[in-house]
């Protein structure tokens, strides 16, 4: 009988393969969702709340899952960084028309201040999954109206997420940064999102500069403003 001690199981690994399948199951439902909204539209106000409640919470359920894989990988340094020219209103475009059932049945004023010219070099997959994840916030959070905008200041890209809610709480804006592992719950949430935005923006690395977030309530329509700076 061999005395060899046995391996143990990687329970991060087994549990990153389970969240896996959970975000590709959330998936499927949302785009079921989306078909079930498009055959069968809400006939009134009630039903019109229903069909926006369970868009939200699979979604956010389903950024959560994101959320938590890619801090996984973060981890364990295999999320690799693809690097390339893309257009920032394709971008903005991709997640309007991602969100529009969620947008549509909460009656959400959608604009967007963003040159058609504007280009930048950065990883579509994950700044396009932090626009999605604060625009999801945005969503919950606005009285009717957002605003996603773009520009180039000092140097730098900006996309900002603004709304017309009642603002970011304290606890948020004067958070410093910090890793993963110092999260708190609270009723504010455990701010995984905020951690996952800073580290994707530190990420995007040019000579001694890197990215970063900064919130805020200084909006132009009277609410809270994240913005996303990519040198």
């Amino acid at each position: 009988m061999s005395d060899s001690p046995k391996k143990g199981i990687d329970f991060a690994m087994v549990l990153a393969s389970s969240v896996h399948d959970m975000k590709n199951s959330v998936g499927m439902l949302l785009a079921s969702l989306d078909q079930l909204m498009e055959s069968a539209p809400p006939k009134d106000e009630s039903q019109s709340r229903q069909y926006s409640t369970l868009s939200y919470e699979a979604s956010r359920i389903n950024n959560e899952l994101v959320q938590l894989l890619t801090v996984y990988r973060m981890q364990n340094e295999f999320l690799p960084l693809r690097i390339d020219e893309h257009y920032i209103v394709d971008i903005f475009e991709e997640q309007i028309a991602r969100n529009h059932t969620l947008i549509e049945t909460r009656d959400i004023s959608l604009d967007m201040d963003c040159d058609h010219d504007l280009n930048w070099y950065f990883d579509r997959d994950l700044v396009s999954s932090v626009i999605h994840n604060v625009l999801i916030n945005g969503i919950r959070y606005t009285s009717n109206k957002i605003v996603l905008s773009a520009k180039v200041e000092n140097d730098m890209l900006v996309l900002s997420v603004a709304d017309n809610g009642s603002g970011y709480p304290p606890s948020m804006l004067d958070r410093p940064s910090c890793g993963v592992e110092d999260a708190e719950v609270s009723k504010d949430g455990t701010h995984l999102g905020l951690y996952f935005a800073e580290r994707i923006a530190e990420m995007h690395k040019e000579k001694n500069r890197h990215g970063f977030i900064k919130l805020s309530n200084d909006s132009d329509i009277g609410g809270g403003l994240f913005s996303l700076y990519i040198p």
